[in-house]
């Protein structure tokens, strides 16, 4: 299990209200889909992204109609920190900037020459906002190409230290560093490399991963194995699919390593013969429930378990959890049944009682504090 001393400390890096690097906390972004001309729409999905637990919200500026959205969801009291993603044209960069933006992804080597890049670098220097060198295996340089062959991870490490160092020439640091690839051994391996190479933060994650399914197990893989090896200041989870499910997965990796934010731990047998309870569908409803009801924070283990043999006695550990019987459901907390329910009204019996777990949390804090 990954702790606080493998952590590789790179340099921190101010992003409005959230600092990526140092000692802080591993944060979870996304990018919103909604056409960034819709304010409405772009609202909406920051709002929901918000809700999620989103720490760092990106959009797309393809023209400079688009700009404006940043002003515009500032005027609405969003204060997620929001990344402005910018290809080709440096001017659209000064334009997300004077709008609000709290930070610039860029590709230095799809922006122009040395001096459009310094127009963009003396821009976040005089507000104060990072770069996001982003680099991936579609955006390699052809000479970097042609030394190596493809887009291995010494041509992609190579590339973004290229413009790491075009940035640092210029007497700028803020400087976050992303290497993605669709390809995950690839992305695990350009990663330690470049955590070798420098020390400013690392954005982590597996471009083009695919569908929900299929971009949370590649994430999960790719961004959990360098986490585990103390490499990674922010992750994103690429998917094809709502990006607050892209938040769901990346939370839920840092719960998996013991590095995310105070949550609930859901442990749930694989159901077997001995089954006799419905408990596929117990599960799904207890997960919908305890995000719709606000308990997915609630630091404590819910054990779901299909049987007498997988409840009290293998889930002991849990906070408090069910098992399944026929027709019937016990409560358990420890270990200890504590009472037997019929199984179409244990979920409701089970989160009241957290409910109740999250009240007497509450009333212990204040009364610490």
């Amino acid at each position: 299990m990954p702790n606080a001393s493998k952590r590789k400390i790179t340099r921190a890096v101010q992003l409005g209200r959230v600092a990526i690097g140092g000692n802080a906390p591993i944060s979870v972004q996304s990018m919103t889909t909604a056409d960034p001309h819709d304010r409405t729409a772009v609202l909406g999905q920051v709002r929901a992204l918000e809700s999620a637990g989103c720490d760092i919200i990106r959009l797309a500026v393809p023209d400079k109609e688009a700009a404006p959205v940043f002003a515009f969801l500032k005027e609405q009291g969003v204060t997620a920190p929001l990344v402005a993603d910018i290809h080709f044209d440096y001017k659209l960069a000064l334009e997300a900037l004077a709008a609000g933006a709290d930070k610039i992804r860029i590709n230095p080597g799809n922006i122009g020459d040395r001096d459009r890049v310094k127009a963009v670098v003396d821009a976040c220097r005089a507000k104060g906002a990072p770069i996001r060198v982003g680099v991936n295996s579609g955006s390699l340089e052809k000479p970097l190409l042609q030394k190596f062959g493809s887009p291995t991870p010494q041509a992609l490490a190579e590339s973004a230290m290229g413009h790491v160092r075009l940035l640092e020439s210029m007497d700028f640091f803020d400087i976050v560093v992303s290497v993605k690839s669709s390809s995950v051994p690839s992305m695990i391996e350009t990663n330690r490399l470049l955590s070798q190479m420098t020390d400013h933060p690392l954005h982590l994650g597996v471009t083009e991963a695919g569908s929900s399914f299929a971009g949370t197990v590649k994430g999960a893989v790719g961004i959990g194995a360098l986490l585990s090896e103390g490499i990674g200041d922010t992750i994103r989870v690429s998917l094809t699919a709502d990006p607050t499910e892209e938040v769901r997965a990346g939370r839920a990796i840092l719960s998996a390593l013991g590095l995310g934010r105070p949550a609930m731990n859901i442990v749930s047998c694989p159901t077997c013969g001995r089954t006799k309870i419905n408990l596929i569908s117990l599960v799904e409803t207890f997960e919908r429930r305890a995000a719709q009801e606000g308990l997915t924070d609630l630091p404590v283990t819910v054990a779901l378990m299909g049987c007498a043999v997988n409840g009290p006695g293998e889930a002991r550990e849990a906070d408090i959890g069910i098992a399944g019987g026929v027709g019937e459901a016990l409560l358990f907390r420890h270990g200890e049944i504590v009472g037997k329910y019929p199984d179409g009204q244990i979920i409701d019996i089970l989160l009241a009682e957290l409910h109740r777990m999250a009240d007497r949390m509450k009333a212990e804090k204040e009364g610490n504090g």
